[in-house]
């Protein structure tokens, strides 16, 4: 009796083995399985920064998998092409995924689903990318939220599945399909030079995510409600960069937070509410998709934002003359990733001290962050800048001066950063002229810059503008 035909596990954003709905389903079908991943329509258009880390967590995650006795598949081309042409290949009877919610991979999806279907292939979506499926959390009226505070107190009464156990054996085809080689995608091309300085910063994989997690529990969720605003204090999990690429499930993340809740650390549960704002993000991006480029309160669609201009090309380089906003610049240049105070410091920097347009930094973060996610990012973009759902008011304009006196008073975090004026600069300082393009000419033998718009200038003309649309469009 021959070997039955295979399942194709088409894997994106779920690098991982524990806790993988849709592995486990695949592998429950009593079929051979074939990992597959798709350098697609959505792949192409990554990023430098989340490319090139994409491309090292498909490198350790067919490492775990080779060592289950497994092969990672790896294809190029149109979603639905490549997968008609390994079904032909293999004679496989179903396309087992995880779902996503960004416009461009539901898009792809279903197209993907009915197409297969049509041509008799099962075809199954499975979740493990949230929490809860966004159309399973609603408002009493059956609506979906549009605040963040009404969400939490819904989430977190809801129960959250156990977390499912990764596969001890792997149900193998008999022959393998042909597969691309990794290092000829050239994953991190579009890094230039800078890809060696980013590299040294990733944490790449599940079993450095599930580290990560339990030296977090372990040491600083005590007090992450107390120092989580401080960039320069290790007070954060960091797991955002592997969340992003699925490298640990949210369910297990939240399980270990629970946890530590109910055994007395009280800031576990500022930690869960972070994960539940990431939930919030893809909450809202499945029910109100423009929020990826448009502003999510349309009527801000008028406000007369500055377009791409000198100034925020001093901004995306590191050098306002605003030592806080080009510290957290240039720690996103270095490492591909930032703090989230500063996140927030620098987004209002570039939105109200310079009145450009959120998406211009929404486009930057894209192609310089390792733990880049379309949901985190349009919604931190938008709430910043004062036109997205949950924001802070557009009159509340983050000092960047002030913050710092208060978040890095000893200005650890902007001496890790800024090398230039002192004597003897940090190495993270001086591993940033090392990673930027050399035809910005930049070096820490140059003078620092004076502010190109002062945080107290940069208030008051923010204010004025904010004022001048209002009377025309907010009455």
């Amino acid at each position: 009796m021959g070997q039955r035909p295979p399942i194709i596990l088409w894997l994106r954003r779920d690098l991982r083995l524990a806790d993988h709905p849709a592995m486990v389903a695949a592998i429950a079908t009593g079929q051979p399985v074939i990992p597959l991943f798709i350098h697609d329509e959505v792949v192409e258009v990554l990023g430098a920064a989340a490319k090139f880390r994409l491309g090292l967590s498909l490198e350790n995650i067919s490492t775990q998998l080779r060592d289950l006795g497994a092969a990672l598949i790896l294809r190029r081309g149109r979603a639905h092409d490549v997968l008609r042409s390994v079904v032909a290949e293999t004679g496989a009877t179903g396309v087992f995924w995880s779902r996503l919610y960004d416009t461009a991979s539901k898009v792809r999806d279903t197209e993907v689903k009915a197409a297969l279907r049509k041509e008799g292939v099962k075809a199954d979506s499975h979740p493990g990318h949230v929490l809860f499926e966004p159309w399973t959390v609603s408002t009493k009226t059956g609506g979906f939220y549009k605040v963040y505070t009404p969400f939490w107190n819904t989430v977190k009464q809801k129960e959250v599945g156990v977390c499912l156990p990764a596969p001890k054996r792997w149900p193998a085809p008999a022959n393998w399909p042909k597969s691309a080689t990794l290092s000829n995608w050239k994953m991190d091309a579009e890094m230039n030079r800078g890809a060696a300085a980013v590299a040294k910063h990733q944490r790449v994989g599940e079993r450095a995510a599930q580290d990560r997690l339990r030296n977090f529990i372990e040491i600083a969720v005590d007090g992450y409600k107390k120092y989580r605003d401080f960039p320069g204090l290790r007070s954060t999990s960091g797991l955002s960069e592997n969340l992003t690429y699925g490298e640990i499930s949210p369910r297990m993340v939240w399980h270990a937070g629970a946890r530590a809740l109910n055994e007395g650390h009280l800031g576990a549960e500022h930690f869960l509410k972070e994960l539940v704002w990431r939930e919030f993000s893809y909450h809202l991006i499945h029910h109100t998709p423009w929020i990826e480029t448009e502003c999510w309160r349309r009527v801000w669609e008028s406000f007369p934002w500055r377009g791409d201009t000198e100034l925020a090309e001093a901004w995306r380089r590191g050098r306002t003359g605003i030592p806080f906003v080009d510290a957290a610049m240039r720690e996103m240049y270095v490492t591909g990733t930032m703090h989230n105070r500063a996140r927030m410091i620098v987004g209002s920097y570039l939105t109200k001290h310079l009145l450009t347009d959120w998406r211009i930094g929404q486009a930057w973060f894209a192609d310089c962050l390792t733990d880049w996610d379309p949901a985190a990012n349009a919604m931190g973009w938008q709430w910043v800048a004062g036109c997205g759902p949950d924001a802070t008011p557009y009159f509340r304009v983050f000092n960047p001066v002030t913050q710092a006196d208060k978040f890095d008073a000893d200005q650890s975090y902007q001496r890790r950063w800024i090398a230039e004026g002192y004597t003897k600069p940090s190495r993270t300082a001086l591993s940033y002229f090392k990673a930027v393009p050399r035809s910005w000419a930049l070096s820490e033998d140059i003078a620092y810059p004076d502010p190109i718009v002062s945080a107290s200038d940069g208030r008051g003309v923010a204010l004025v503008a904010y004022s001048a649309w209002k009377e025309g469009h907010l009455k």
